[in-house]
């Protein structure tokens, strides 16, 4: 199950991969908060389920939780990966999903978390950057860390530039990783992900 919120270009990774049986996974159905999202015409396009389920459409944040909650639940995901998904899922999102709801962060965290990671990086001079895969819990950017791949700092980088690099290699990454997932399972202890079961 794949949460989108604009073009796709990580669901497109996603499908690509999964096109192989060998790669072990499948995009059930993909969810959006918006309507007109590249990512769910891209889904559209594949034959696969898809949903909106717009914040302003609910009288409160806590009530479009529940819905979201039930929309997802409903396709019996193993695993949710949000894919550029720009909205924060409630308690009951999370609670349903413990432990099986994955996200990527454009920065090597827990360093540089919130939506200005590569500004951020570069105000400070780091000369390694990156992307983090990590299973979201009820903080930011703050759960247990899954993956992580380095994206050098060029001189001449602007934010632009570098955040373009980060997404090519955090695209890469997600799709290695989720493959893995669905290949050999995985398991929580504490804030260390483990891989097989």
């Amino acid at each position: 199950m794949v949460l989108v919120s604009g073009g796709g270009s990580n669901l497109a990774a996603l499908l690509e991969a999964t096109a192989d049986p060998a790669y072990g996974a499948q995009v059930v159905a993909v969810g959006a908060d918006r309507e007109g999202t590249g990512g769910e015409a891209i889904a559209r396009a594949a034959g696969i389920p898809t949903f909106v389920e717009r914040v302003g459409a609910y009288e409160d944040r806590d009530q479009w939780d529940a819905a979201l909650t039930a929309q997802v639940a409903a396709h019996r995901p193993d695993l949710v990966i949000s894919a550029g998904f720009l909205k924060l899922c409630g308690p009951r999102f999370l609670e349903r999903f413990e432990g099986r709801y994955v996200n990527t962060h454009n920065t090597l965290l827990p360093a540089f978390p919130g939506i200005h990671g590569p500004r951020d990086a570069l105000a400070y001079g780091v000369k390694l950057a990156g992307a983090t895969l990590f299973f979201v819990d009820a903080g930011v950017d703050s759960g247990a860390i899954l993956a992580q791949v380095a994206v050098p700092v060029l001189d001449d980088d602007d934010e632009a530039s570098l955040t373009e690099r980060i997404k090519v290699a955090e695209r890469a990454q997600l799709v290695e990783q989720v493959g893995l997932l669905a290949r050999e399972g995985w398991r929580i202890e504490g804030r260390r992900v483990h891989l097989g079961t």
